[in-house]
């Protein structure tokens, strides 16, 4: 047992307590399944170096990249519980890979504990200007007459890919998809016409967007983005419920001390509510999101489970 844990309980205080006392002793490792230069990589840098002012030791980026991004969550569902290792992860750790992976070496939903949501992060559903479409109910119109319309994406079970599979199953839609090894090439060939559609990352699309070299229909996420304010969501022109967010969020090792947790999130909440750290997330096409544990639990919940479902009934592996 820690000493301070020890000194507390001889003291007459709780373990929880104790342990937020001790927190931290030494170097946060925060982990972070993709390569550096990446978004997740951008905002765990952005997160860091407050983070570690806030707590008072060093806070590490160490990036994990491998297995879709679970490697990361490996190391994490492995690592101590005392709050020394934190993961920043996306959708794919903690959702979706799950489901895609015979076996990704962690159960999301028991290994992990949810420290705090980071980021939302709208698509784009983006089209040739030859598609005969200026809204979702044109391409609607044209998807009951056309049979088989393309969409790219960056890979197996990334978002573009999520929204496509649900867009498909939620308006019973014949789509083919078209997987690429990242976006740029999914959006060379949507730009030469060789593909209907993209769900797309803003980082990616707006550019070409804002040049008139595709046009874009709406966002993927249940809100309006206040990176395109103007573009509806593809809920509101026709699809209702449509929600698909390529989110960040913060965990720590199932065991984690609730004090520890409760620590964790508080210094990142106020970190990510700090003009600094606002602006290098809308920057890079993503919206701060905040939260406690308990909602974020809750999230990571109600994603693991709508996702296993759309998965399972597109019968979509990566194996």
């Amino acid at each position: 047992m820690a000493p301070a844990v020890l000194c507390g309980l001889l003291l007459g205080v709780g373990v929880g307590e104790a342990w937020a006392q001790a927190f931290p002793v030494r170097p946060v490792r925060m982990l972070v399944g993709s390569a550096p230069g990446g978004g997740l990589d951008v905002s765990a840098r952005a997160l860091s170096d407050p983070l570690s002012a806030a707590l008072g030791q060093p806070v590490l980026v160490d990036n994990r990249p491998g297995a879709a991004g679970s490697l990361a969550g490996q190391i994490l569902s492995k690592a101590p519980s005392d709050g020394h290792t934190i993961c920043l992860g996306a959708i794919g750790n903690f959702a979706v890979n799950y489901f895609l992976y015979k076996d990704i070496g962690y159960h999301p939903l028991n290994d992990l504990a949810p420290v705090t949501g980071i980021a939302d992060a709208t698509n784009i559903l983006v089209v040739h200007p030859g598609v005969a479409a200026t809204s979702v109910r044109d391409l609607l119109k044209l998807a009951s007459t056309q049979k088989g319309l393309t969409y790219g994406s960056s890979g197996t079970g990334n978002a573009g890919h999520l929204a496509g599979e649900l867009f498909a199953a939620s308006t019973k839609t014949d789509l083919v998809h078209i997987p690429y090894k990242g976006g740029g090439p999914a959006m060379i060939d949507l730009l030469g016409g060789r593909i209907t559609m993209i769900f797309a990352s803003p980082s990616t699309a707006l550019q070409h967007v804002k040049a008139g070299k595709i046009r874009a229909l709406a966002v993927t996420t249940a809100k309006r983005s206040v990176i395109v304010p103007d573009l509806p969501t593809i809920a509101e022109s026709g699809v209702p419920g449509f929600d698909v967010n390529n989110w960040y969020g913060m965990a720590a090792p199932a065991r984690t001390p609730a004090a520890v947790i409760a620590r964790l999130n508080r210094d990142l909440v106020s970190i990510l509510k700090t003009p600094e750290v606002n602006r290098v997330f809308i920057e890079q096409g993503i919206e701060p999101a905040p939260s406690s544990p308990e909602a974020f639990g809750r999230f990571i919940r109600a994603e693991f489970e709508k996702w296993g479902r759309v998965l399972r009934d597109a019968k979509v592996s990566a194996q």
